[in-house]
Formats: C-alpha cells, sequence, structure tokens
C-alpha cells in the first residue's frame, strides 16, 4: 500500500511553479482518508456509548451524576491531550507521538470496557480521551506539514465531511448496538475502533515534520522559546477564535435542540433525529461544495462568506424568537447557521495553521483546545431560560456569531 506521503520540503517559504504540484499531490486520497478517521474517532467514543447510560448505572451501582462523569472525563482528557500531542509533535516529529497515543489509546480503551467500577471507568475514560487527542491534533498538523493555502482548505474542508457524520450516525449506531451488545459491548467496539486507528496509522501515515525544522525548534528550546510563542501570529489568532467561535454557534445548538425541535416544535423523538440529521447532511454538502469552490475562491473569501451568512441567519433566529413567530419557523436559519460550518471550521482551520507553519502541531493544539473549551462553555448558558423559550439560545448564537466575524474582520485588516 502507498504510504500517502511524499517527502515534504524542508522550508514553508514561497513555493515555485514547479515544486508546487508535487507540494499538492502531497496529500494523497488514502492519506486524507485515514486523518479523516482520526479526525472523527473521537466523536463516535463520544458518542456511541451515550444510549448505554442506564444500563451503565444500573450494572455498576452508580449514580447518574457519576456515569454522566465518564464523559465529563473524556472531554477533559481531550482538551488536555491536545494540549500535550501538539507542541510534542513539533519537538519529536509527527509519527511517533502519534504512534504512541494510538498505542495507549488501545490500552484505555481495554481498561475501560472492563471496568469493575465507575471510578476506575472514569479514570480510563479520561485516558482515553487524553491519547485518542492524538490523531486529531497531529491530523491537523500533518496537513499543515504538506500543504499550504487553497489546498489546505481544500483538505481540511473534506475532513470536516467524515467529521460532521460521526457524531450523527454514533447515537443511532449505539441505539441499534446496546440492546445486543450491552454497555461493555458497546466499549469494546471503540475499542475496535482505537485498533483500526492504530492499524492505518502504521500502514499509511509516515513522517510529515521535516528534521531541520524539528532541530530549530529544539535548539530554541534550549534557549527558553517555547513553540507557543509562534503562536502570537496576529492571524493565527484572529482565525482560531473565528474558528473556536464559529463551532460554538453549532454548539450552543446541538445543547439546545433537543428541547427547541421536542418541547416546542413538538417533534417525536424520531422525528427530532430526522431533523439533527438534516442539519448534519447540510453542514456536509456545505462542505464538498466548499472544497469544490475552493479551487477558484480564496479561502479567506469562502471564510468570510460562511461567517456573514451565519450572523444573518442568527439574527433571523433572533427576530422570529422576539416577535413570537411559529416554533417551527426556527428551524430554518437555524439550519443555515449549522451548514454555514461547512464554509467555516476547514477554512479557519487552513488559515490559523498556515500562519504558523514551523509550529503547526502547537497551533492545532491551540485550536483544538479552544474549540472544546469554548464548546463546554456555551453548553449551559443555552439552557438559561427554561425548556419553553429559545431567546437563550437565538442571543448566544448571535453574540458568538458576531464575535466570530469581528475576529475575522480584525484579522483581514491587520493582514
Amino acid at each position: 500500500m502507498s504510504t500517502g506521503v511524499q517527502p515534504a520540503p524542508a522550508s514553508r517559504g514561497p513555493v515555485s511553479p514547479a515544486e508546487r504540484p508535487r507540494r499538492e499531490a502531497a496529500i494523497s486520497p488514502w492519506l486524507l482518508v485515514v486523518l479523516a478517521l482520526l479526525s472523527a474517532v473521537a466523536p463516535v467514543a463520544t458518542d456511541l456509548y451515550l444510549p448505554a447510560f442506564p444500563g451503565m448505572a444500573s450494572e455498576l451501582h452508580a449514580s447518574a451524576t457519576a456515569v454522566q462523569l465518564t464523559l465529563t472525563a473524556f472531554l477533559l482528557g481531550l482538551t488536555f491531550g491536545q494540549l500535550t500531542f501538539g507542541p510534542l509533535s513539533d519537538r519529536l516529529g509527527r509519527l511517533r507521538p502519534l504512534v504512541v497515543g494510538a498505542l495507549l489509546c488501545v490500552v484505555a480503551s481495554v481498561i475501560a470496557a472492563t471496568a469493575p467500577t465507575v471510578g476506575v471507568l472514569i479514570a480510563a475514560r479520561f485516558a482515553q480521551g487524553f491519547t485518542g487527542a492524538a490523531g486529531m491534533v497531529i491530523g491537523r498538523a500533518v496537513i499543515s506539514d504538506l500543504t499550504g493555502g487553497k489546498t489546505a482548505g481544500r483538505a481540511f474542508s473534506l475532513m470536516m465531511i467524515v467529521g460532521g457524520v460521526a457524531p450523527v450516525v454514533a447515537p443511532f449506531a449505539g441505539g441499534v448496538l446496546v440492546g445486543p451488545l450491552g454497555w461493555r459491548g458497546i466499549l469494546w467496539v471503540v475499542c475496535g475502533i482505537a485498533v483500526a486507528m492504530l492499524i492505518a496509522i502504521v500502514a499509511v501515515i509516515r513522517e510529515s515534520h521535516p528534521a531541520k525544522r524539528r532541530a530549530q525548534l529544539k535548539a530554541d528550546a534550549a534557549q527558553g522559546i517555547s513553540p507557543w510563542t509562534e503562536l502570537r501570529s496576529r492571524a493565527y489568532i484572529a482565525n482560531t477564535l473565528a474558528f473556536g467561535l464559529g463551532f460554538s454557534v453549532m454548539m450552543a445548538y446541538i445543547s439546545a435542540s433537543p428541547f427547541v425541535y421536542q418541547v416546542m416544535v413538538g417533534l417525536t423523538p424520531m422525528q427530532y433525529g430526522i431533523a439533527f440529521g438534516v442539519n448534519a447532511l447540510g453542514m456536509i454538502v456545505v462542505s464538498a461544495v466548499s472544497s469544490r469552490l475552493s479551487q477558484t475562491i480564496s479561502t479567506s473569501t469562502l471564510l468570510g462568506l460562511g461567517l456573514g451568512v451565519t450572523v444573518a441567519a442568527t439574527l433571523a433566529l433572533l427576530a422570529l424568537v422576539l416577535t413570537g413567530a411559529p416554533a417551527w419557523t426556527m428551524m430554518i436559519p437555524i439550519f443555515v447557521a449549522v451548514a454555514c460550518q461547512g464554509l467555516i471550521l476547514g477554512n479557519a482551520t487552513g488559515l490559523a495553521l498556515g500562519a504558523v507553519p514551523r509550529a503547526a502541531g502547537s497551533g492545532s493544539a491551540g485550536l483544538g483546545a479552544l474549540q472544546f473549551g469554548l464548546g463546554a462553555a456555551v453548553s449551559p448558558l443555552v439552557g438559561l431560560g427554561g425548556e419553553h423559550t429559545a431567546l437563550p439560545l437565538a442571543v448566544v448564537m448571535v453574540t458568538l456569531a458576531v464575535l466570530a466575524l469581528t475576529a475575522f474582520l480584525a484579522g483581514r485588516r491587520v493582514s
């Protein structure tokens, strides 16, 4: 099997016309598929076992709160793992930390599936998230190592297609599997996914971080210069904020959607699942369109378009709520705002990491930490008014969208 990776150039300076085709061919379809799957492991491991919570509480003689902590622990591990593996990959190269992280994730997955108590399960899930984060954070860095500009934006948009499918499919798959397999069986499925991740890494991914660049980072570290200093770039900060705040618009929707769609709109659980899937499909389709448009339209223009339409959609949602429009009408601007993530997330990632080529691992860690940190902070806010009003959701979504667009425009003025 082809490794999928061609030797990356040692410098991230201007690319000559003769070199450009080789750079753009560096990311093969096999490599892109594997990197996309690495980004999908965390959403699957998060959502697949949610339908098994009642069975876990019963068998482990644990409270619902204790079982919920297994999810919280995983998300915390995911956050801290990205902050650890990202800078580590800048110093040691991408492949070694990636293989070690995947191997330890398999071990943590085995412990989780065989956990005798809820305390052991909580610890194992934290370790699972911490080590599984290596795939997410280093996968983004590999793309940044191998290409840039429109090609990187196109690659990240294609990754978003897989990332959009995973959180939709996982809860449904978990609901189907929990009956015949039980909660331990579902965690063994997660373990199997971790094993597949390890095999795919070894078979397809090769080192993409040039030794010369790693040596320079080690020399900087010896002088007390951290890779994090690279992230002071205003272009990186602006596009990272646009990414994190844009993602938080979607997290606000996800957190409030059960109440808005089922309590206010009156959908059944089955109808809610269909509506949730339609919104995710919108994001997937727009991601594919963004990938195609990136061949002729600049990454920055696509990102600005996505943010602008999101602001308009969230303002429309706020207007509908304030005017007391029928509840079902809220579904239209919500769909538009979620679909626009297909223009925002991939393109913002490409622009942010393109601004810090010498520290793509640390830059990827910053993206991931902000993504999950803001997501965790936003989730409780949308429920402040109770389950019979969408006003907090609309206000939060408008605020986040406006802040994301403001950060993007500030970065454009600087550049």
